[in-house]
């Protein structure tokens, strides 16, 4: 019983931490990209939007299911590992579509949620924000 009551807690502990992380990216995504995010996804129904964010909630989930699997049964150490991980993941991403923004013209983050159609360059990014997080994830160990 122990041992279920142990993992039910090291669960939710793992949870409230991974959707932390995913709450940050969005709050990533809200910054890096012009209007508000909730309502361009939901009210406007802007597929751009929601490949962007779709993109790095995959990415964050990634890493903290790959530092999860990895913590060797150490719930304080894996739950520093997560954390670490997690936001190195989202600082890179950041990174990824600044060097992006920087090399293509005009505001990445304004082209991506122009209208309602996803513009090329959304998948673009979406890949590199799922290629960060394969690297990130693949570094944990």
């Amino acid at each position: 019983m122990n041992d279920v009551l142990e993992e039910a807690g090291a669960t939710l502990a793992f949870g409230a931490l991974g959707i932390a992380l995913m709450a940050l990216g969005y709050l990533v995504v809200e910054v890096t990209t012009p209007g508000r995010l909730g309502h361009q996804i939901w009210s406007e129904g802007n597929r751009g939007a929601a490949l962007l964010l779709s993109a790095k909630l995959l990415g964050v989930g990634a890493i903290v299911t790959t530092a999860i699997v990895t913590s060797d049964n150490d719930l304080g150490q894996g739950l520093i590992d997560t954390t670490v991980f997690g936001l190195l993941g989202i600082v890179l991403m950041v990174v990824a579509f600044y060097l992006l923004d920087a090399s293509t013209p005009g505001k990445l983050g304004a082209t991506l949620v122009e209208g309602t159609a996803i513009h090329p360059a959304g998948w673009v990014v979406a890949a590199a924000d799922l290629a960060v997080a394969a690297i990130v994830a693949g570094a944990v160990s």
